[in-house]
């Protein structure tokens, strides 16, 4: 389907929320009766209005909660942006909602928090779907990801996007200028770029959270990695097979992981329930009945 002719939902559903944390609060949205489920956006800094499909995907039945990491509205604006902190907002959550334990459904860096989650918050989940993460082995995935995506960018808008994008990284620059580099590269996360709907136009992300989280992942990748053999609950990936995140991050973590398992969907790309409605579907209830 040519790019134009469809887009992203991004129209959030269900009760809005407020999670008080220190010096401020976390927002989100609750919808549905069931097992709880909570979802963690991609990012780090981003908007996360575009899981507002993520919910349908996983059928009824459940509890959905989705909720906005510090950085933008309905959530506080302000740091500290590090893994600590974004942990004790998901707890607070959780306790805010009166939700004793929850799965985990956690979509690129949000996939990359939920391994951190089931390291140190086993008590409070009952299993985790990371979907095409950010990896826990070696950088993540970081270096292969970055060049797969300026590869699959146009040539004549390439050089403009890194350079944007490594003003965002340093903490410098706009929203806009950060918005823009991820306007340049949008289309490569699609398995095929040609037919990726447009980038939403309500699209936001927070400088200060994307450079404060990313400097901080980098930081504890290493304590994640020897964490990952203790992981006692569920866990299982699904990975794109044309993603530009190699399916190794997936399979490297996996490995270290006790029973964690791996589903690789071919010929989709990174945001997986886009492009092939039902695959994440499958993928959380393969992780009920290991649950």
């Amino acid at each position: 389907m040519p790019t134009g002719q469809r887009r992203m939902l991004t129209t959030m559903r269900g009760e809005e929320f407020s999670a008080p944390v220190e010096g401020g609060s976390i927002g989100g949205w609750v919808d549905g009766q069931g097992e709880p489920v909570l979802m963690l956006h991609g990012g780090p800094g981003m908007a996360a209005t575009y899981l507002a499909s993520l919910p349908a995907e996983l059928g009824g039945g459940h509890r959905s909660v989705i909720y906005q990491q510090r950085g933008l509205a309905p959530s506080m604006t302000d740091g500290p942006f590090d893994i600590a902190t974004a942990l004790a907002d998901l707890v607070a959550v959780l306790d805010h909602l009166d939700i004793e334990r929850a799965y985990l459904v956690g979509h690129s860096w949000g996939g990359h928090l939920a391994m951190h989650a089931a390291t140190r918050l086993a008590d409070r989940l009952k299993g985790v779907l990371c979907l095409d993460p950010l990896g826990a082995v070696g950088d993540g995935g970081v270096a292969a990801f970055e060049a797969e995506m300026y590869a699959r960018t146009p040539e004549a808008v390439r050089a403009a996007a890194q350079a944007l994008d490594e003003r965002a990284m340093r903490g410098e620059g706009t929203e806009g200028d950060a918005l823009e580099s991820l306007r340049l590269v949008w289309p490569a996360y699609f398995g095929d770029p040609a037919s990726a709907p447009p980038m939403p136009d309500d699209m936001q992300l927070s400088v200060p959270a994307y450079s404060g989280l990313w400097e901080s992942l980098v930081v504890a990748m290493p304590s994640l990695a020897a964490a990952l053999p203790d992981v006692s609950v569920p866990l299982g990936f699904l990975a794109g097979g044309a993603s530009p995140m190699p399916v190794s991050v997936c399979t490297e973590a996996a490995e270290l992981i006790p029973g964690a398992w791996v589903d690789v969907v071919d010929g989709v790309g990174h945001m997986l329930w886009m492009e092939r409605p039902g695959c994440v579907r499958a993928g959380f209830e393969r992780l009920l009945a290991s649950a």
